[in-house]
C-alpha cells in the first residue's frame, strides 16, 4: 500500500512539473498590466485546472504506468490495492521491480504524453490581457458607466445550497437535527430529507448508492432510512450509515451455572440480572416454575415478577436473595427460572434468556441395619439418558469455565453416577434382575455380555411363544446335578429368572442391544464414580445410540422428499424401454448456477472496456444490496458501481471483484456415473482377471 501512494505521489509531481510553466506564463500578462481581478481570474482557473488534473492523475496514473512501461505487465492497478493472495504476490514483484523500471525520465516522458503544455491557453490569457490593458487605457468617450453583468446572479442561481435534514423515528427519543451535506449516522427507519436553499437552478439531482435518483425542487425528496448507502449531489459524496435496532441483551450473573445444587445447610439463593437496550425497556420480568413431590405425584407452580426499572430506561439491574422459605422450596424441590424482556421499538422485540435450574437435594434415605430384612427404597425419579449425557456436558463445561472445588465436582459426578446406575438397574430389569440391593444382577449382564458365547450356547430350552416349554433332560445329565428331589422338582418345573435367557421372551437380536446398553451404562457409571466425567461422555453416548435402536426397532421409515416424479405414460408401462428414464435423485442434486445470465453478462463486460449491457445499473444494485451482508462492504460496491457510471475504466476491475465475491464459494457436487453391468460384461471380467493370474 505505501509503494502504491509512492507512485501516485511520483506520478504527480510529474505532472504537475508539466503543467507548471502554463500556470506561471498566464499569470505574467496580468502582472504586467497590471490587473488584479484579472490576476485573480487566473488564479482561479488554474485552481481549477489542478483539481481536473489531480483528478485526472488519480484515474489514470496506473494505465499510464501499463501503457509506458512493459515491466509493469499491465498490473500497476495492484500497486494501489490487492485482495486477493495472487494479486498481492503479483504487487510484491512489482514493488521489487518498481525503483528500476520507473525513472524520473521516465515519469517526465509519460507526462508530457498525457499532459498537454497548455500552450494555447496560455496564448488566449496574453490575448485577453492585451484586450484589457487597451480597454483601460482607451480614453472614455462618454460618460455613461457600464452595468454589472449579470454572470453574478446567474452563477448564484446555479449554486443554490443543499440542507439535510434528519426525522429519527419517536420511539428513539434522539431529537430531529439539520446539517450541511457529510457523513452521517442514523437510527433505522429515520426520515432523511434533502432541501436546497438559496435557488433551485443546477443539477440537484442526488444519486443513492442503492440505484434510486432524487431530485429536490421546490419541495424537499424524502427517503426512509433502511440500509446504509453512498449517496452524492453534484459531485461530491457522502456516506448514510444506518444503526439497526438491537435487541435487548440479558445478562445472568447469578447463579454462574446452569444448574446450582445448593448445599444442605443453604438458606437461601441469590439471583442478579441485568438488562440493556439501545433505547429503551419496556417490560422485563422474571419468570419462576417450582416443582415439588416426587414420583408421579409432581406439582408444578408458576409465577412471574416484574424487574423494577431504574432511573436509565435502557438499563435495568436487579439483584436479590431469597430466602428457601420464601420460594416454598423444600427438600428435592427443583427451582426452574428464565427473564424475559421486550424493547420500545416499532416492532418490538422479545428476548428470553436461558432457563437457569436451582436444586434443593433430598434427605437421604437411611437403610435399616437388619440385613435378613432389607428396606428396598424406590426412587423418587427416574432421568432419562439423554438428561444423564447434558448433566455431564454441563459439569464438564462447569469445570473449564468456573474453578470448581474438588469435593463439589465429586458431589456432582457421584450424583450423575447415581442417576446412571438407577437407569441400568431399570433397563436390567428386562433381562431378568429382580433384585438391586448389592447390584450383584446389575453386575451379570455385563459380564454376560463379554461372554455371549457361553450363554448362547445354553440348550435345552425351547421357549414357546404361549409360555414355556422346558425339557432339560435327566436328572443326572443336568449341570451341577439335582442334590434332593425337593430342588429336582423346581429344577424341572420352575424357571431360574436370574438367567438373562430365560428371564423375558425377546428376541436374541433385542437381548444383544439390551447388553450393549448395559455394558455402555456400566462403563460411564464407572467413569462417574472416579471422578472423570470427560471419558464418561463415550459410552453414555453409546448407551442412548442403543436406546434409540430398541424404541425405533421395527417401524416404518417413510422417505420425505418434495419432488414429484411425472406420471409415467401409460404406453410406455411395463414396456422395458429406458429412453428418457432419469433418475430424480440426480436432478434435485443439479447445483444452481453461481450468478444470473444478467449478472455473467455484466461481469463479463466488465473484465474489458467494451460496452456495458443496457440496465447494468439495476443489475448490479440489486445483486450488491441481496448477496452484500456486511455495511463496508456494500458501501464500498456502491462507490464501485457510481464511479463506473461516471467512465472510470479503471474502477471496472473493482466493481468486477464485488460482483464475484457476492457468489460466494462454489460447492463441489460429487455425482456416480451411471453404468450398466451386464451378465456378458461380468463373464468379461472374469475371463479377463483368470487370463492375467499366473
Amino acid at each position: 500500500m505505501h509503494g502504491g501512494v509512492e507512485i501516485t505521489k511520483r506520478v504527480w509531481r510529474a505532472a504537475q512539473l508539466r503543467r507548471m510553466p502554463l500556470w506561471i506564463g498566464g499569470a505574467l500578462p496580468w502582472l504586467v498590466i497590471p490587473s488584479g481581478p484579472g490576476l485573480l481570474a487566473w488564479a482561479g482557473w488554474c485552481a481549477l485546472d489542478w483539481v481536473k488534473l489531480r483528478r485526472r492523475v488519480a484515474y489514470e496514473w496506473p494505465a499510464w504506468l501499463d501503457g509506458a512501461v512493459p515491466e509493469m505487465e499491465d498490473s500497476a492497478a495492484l500497486l494501489d490495492a490487492a485482495d486477493t493472495p495472487i494479486a498481492r504476490l503479483q504487487q510484491q514483484r512489482l514493488f521489487a521491480r518498481l525503483d528500476a523500471a520507473v525513472s524520473r525520465q521516465q515519469l517526465r516522458q509519460i507526462a508530457r504524453q498525457h499532459v498537454s503544455s497548455g500552450l494555447p491557453i496560455l496564448l488566449v490569457s496574453a490575448v485577453l490581457a492585451g484586450m484589457v490593458w487597451y480597454a483601460t487605457t482607451r480614453p472614455a468617450q462618454d460618460g455613461t458607466v457600464t452595468p454589472p453583468s449579470p454572470v453574478s446572479s446567474a452563477t448564484a442561481a446555479t449554486l443554490a445550497g443543499l440542507t439535510l435534514k434528519l426525522a429519527p423515528p419517536a420511539y428513539t427519543g434522539v431529537a430531529a437535527s439539520e446539517s450541511a451535506p457529510r457523513d452521517l449516522q442514523v437510527p433505522e427507519q429515520t426520515v432523511v430529507t434533502w432541501c436546497l436553499t438559496g435557488g433551485t437552478g443546477g443539477n440537484n439531482k442526488i444519486e443513492l448508492g442503492n440505484g434510486e435518483t432524487l431530485e429536490p425542487g421546490e419541495q424537499c425528496a424524502r427517503w426512509t432510512a433502511t440500509e446504509s448507502v453512498v449517496w452524492r449531489w453534484r459531485g461530491a459524496r457522502h456516506t448514510l450509515r444506518v444503526i439497526p435496532d438491537a435487541p435487548p441483551e440479558i445478562t445472568i450473573s447469578a447463579p454462574t451455572q446452569m444448574i446450582q445444587d445448593l448445599r444442605d445447610n443453604a438458606t437461601g439463593t441469590t439471583m442478579t440480572v441485568q438488562v440493556k437496550d439501545d433505547y429503551r425497556i419496556t417490560r422485563a420480568t422474571l419468570h419462576m416454575t417450582l416443582a415439588q413431590g416426587s414420583g408421579e405425584n409432581v406439582r408444578f407452580t408458576d409465577r412471574e415478577m416484574p424487574l423494577p426499572a431504574s432511573s436509565n430506561p435502557k438499563l435495568r439491574n436487579w439483584s436479590k436473595t431469597w430466602a428457601l422459605s420464601e420460594l416454598a422450596m423444600e427438600p428435592g424441590d427443583e427451582l426452574y427460572f428464565f427473564v424475559r424482556a421486550t424493547d420500545n421499538a416499532g416492532r418490538a422485540q422479545t428476548v428470553q434468556s436461558p432457563t437457569y435450574t436451582v436444586r434443593r437435594p433430598a434427605p437421604e434415605q437411611e437403610a435399616e441395619e437388619s440385613a435378613a430384612m432389607p428396606s428396598l427404597v424406590k426412587p423418587a425419579s427416574l432421568r432419562s439418558q439423554r438428561q444423564i449425557i447434558i448433566d455431564t456436558e454441563q459439569l464438564i463445561a462447569d469445570m473449564r469455565s468456573t474453578k470448581l472445588a474438588a469435593a463439589d465436582v465429586r458431589d456432582r459426578s457421584e450424583r450423575i453416577g447415581d442417576d446412571q446406575a438407577q437407569l441400568r438397574r431399570r433397563y436390567g430389569q428386562f433381562l431378568g434382575e429382580e433384585s438391586t440391593l448389592f447390584g450383584e444382577e446389575a453386575a451379570k449382564a455385563p459380564r454376560a455380555a463379554e461372554k455371549p458365547d457361553e450363554e448362547e450356547g445354553h440348550e435345552g430350552h425351547d421357549h414357546a411363544p404361549g409360555g414355556h416349554d422346558h425339557d432339560h433332560g435327566e436328572p443326572n445329565q443336568r449341570k451341577g446335578g439335582i442334590v434332593n428331589e425337593t430342588q429336582q422338582i423346581l429344577a424341572t418345573y420352575g424357571h431360574a429368572h436370574d438367567e438373562a435367557e430365560n428371564a423375558t421372551m425377546y428376541d436374541e437380536g433385542t437381548k444383544k442391544v439390551l447388553r450393549r446398553v448395559l455394558v455402555a451404562m456400566w462403563d460411564a457409571e464407572k467413569s462417574l464414580r472416579a471422578v472423570t466425567p470427560k471419558s464418561a461422555l463415550a459410552p453414555e453416548h453409546k448407551a442412548l445410540e442403543a436406546i434409540k435402536e430398541l424404541q425405533q426397532a421395527e417401524r416404518i421409515y417413510l422417505h420425505k422428499t418434495a419432488f414429484t416424479p411425472p406420471p409415467i405414460k401409460e404406453e410406455k408401462r411395463m414396456t422395458g424401454e429406458m429412453d428418457g428414464a432419469a433418475s430424480y435423485r440426480r436432478t434435485q442434486a443439479e447445483q444452481a448456477a453461481a450468478l444470473p445470465e444478467e449478472l455473467r453478462t455484466l461481469v463479463q463486460a466488465l473484465s474489458g472496456e467494451a460496452a456495458l449491457p443496457a440496465l447494468w445499473m439495476r443489475t448490479a444494485n440489486d445483486w450488491v444490496r441481496t448477496r452484500l451482508v456486511e455495511d463496508e462492504q456494500r458501501l464500498a460496491a456502491q462507490r464501485a458501481i457510481q464511479d463506473v457510471a461516471d467512465g472510470c475504466i479503471a474502477c471496472r476491475p473493482v466493481l468486477r471483484a464485488w460482483l464475484r465475491s457476492g457468489a460466494g464459494q462454489g460447492q463441489v457436487l460429487l455425482q456416480a456415473k451411471t453404468s450398466v453391468d451386464t451378465a456378458f460384461a461380468r463373464r468379461w471380467r472374469e475371463s479377463a482377471d483368470g487370463a492375467t493370474k499366473p
